[in-house]
């Protein structure tokens, strides 16, 4: 359970840190090559295109990498 916590935890500060990155990335773009229209807009649309990205969900890869890591050492552990 103590794992389950601390890899949200992990997850959460990732996800928040990769967005935030995102974030300024875009407001950069629109600053240097775009500026005109609505900065916000433009940033609010790369977000949500950011939301179904790749990255992402590669993030999840908190969740799996270190629970298979476990799965795997505990098998390998008992059936050795």
């Amino acid at each position: 359970m103590i794992l389950i916590i601390v890899l949200t935890v992990i997850y959460v500060c990732l996800s928040l840190w990769s967005r935030s990155v995102r974030r300024g990335k875009l407001q950069r773009q629109w600053d240097e090559d775009i500026r005109s229209g609505d900065r916000d807009a433009f940033v609010e649309a790369g977000l949500e295109e950011y939301d179904h990205s790749l990255r992402r969900r590669l993030i999840l890869g908190v969740y799996v990498v270190p629970l298979v890591l476990i799965g795997i050492i505990i098998y390998l552990t008992n059936h050795n």
